[in-house]
């Protein structure tokens, strides 16, 4: 019972600390807009694959990352504002799993369940780099390379006898590399707050299920599902800009 009740401090505590994570971006964001002068890439837009691993965290695994790595690819398409921001968009297909008897709790019942789904991700993001990111304009202290942050809104749709589909909201760190002129290269790490608590259903039908496992019904805001995705992905660079240092 103590051993319980610590997970769920932590996971509360992890949750809370995301949230705020998640509304102090968008703070920032709303004051870099306004203040950030207009100094843009040479190449307005990126395309590019994206591929990786994906991982559940929920009633059947609620602190373990990267328990039951799966695979995940997809596509992104990304929009230079200047050399801080962008907006992205992505389309990730991928599988998530998970077995209950890695929770460490004890349900209702001695009750196990174990499921694997495939699932949809579609959404989109803004992005701050923390360095003015381009291989020119070295008179703007630009670098070939930049951490940054990105936070968002999607939609995800995942099979099975009991279908999934609802919002999520993906926060996430990543670091990309210029290759050469148009080419890029990098890695990000996310987290998927789902607006749903049934993504680790996948048979409805049973009299026993992960959506509420002590009985109790969650919510819409508050709920215990998220899924991760780490991905490495390759852009390519197209749209010249007139004026490539004087904004879009």
């Amino acid at each position: 019972m103590v051993i319980l009740c610590v997970k769920e401090v932590i996971y509360q505590y992890y949750s809370m600390m995301i949230k705020k994570i998640f509304f102090f971006f968008l703070l920032v964001v709303s004051i870099s807009l306004h203040s950030t002068k207009s100094l843009a890439q040479e190449y307005k837009y990126e395309i590019g694959p994206l591929l990786g691993t994906s991982f559940y965290m929920g009633d059947a695994n609620r602190t373990k990352l990267f328990m039951h790595p799966n695979i995940s690819g997809g596509f992104m398409w990304r929009y230079n504002l200047n050399l801080h921001w962008a907006v992205k968009t992505n389309l990730v297909a991928g599988v998530v799993s998970g077995n209950s008897t890695d929770a460490g709790n004890i349900f209702p019942h001695d009750n196990q369940v174990s499921f694997k789904r495939t699932f949809v991700d579609l959404g989109g993001q803004i992005e701050y780099n923390f360095f003015p990111y381009s291989n020119k304009f070295s008179y703007m202290d630009a670098r070939p390379y930049t951490p940054y942050l990105f936070a968002g809104l999607g939609a995800t749709y995942a099979s099975g006898d009991h279908k999934f589909f609802n919002a999520n909201i993906p926060l996430g760190v990543g670091f990309k590399y210029k290759l050469k002129n148009k080419l890029n290269i990098g890695v990000e790490f996310s987290m998927r707050k789902l607006f749903g608590d049934d993504f680790d259903v996948t048979n409805k039908g049973s009299d026993w299920s992960l959506d509420a496992p002590f009985g109790i019904k969650s919510g819409f805001l508050k709920n215990r599902d998220w899924y991760s995705l780490t991905m490495l992905f390759v852009t390519w660079e197209f749209g010249l800009r007139g004026d490539a240092c004087c904004g879009p």
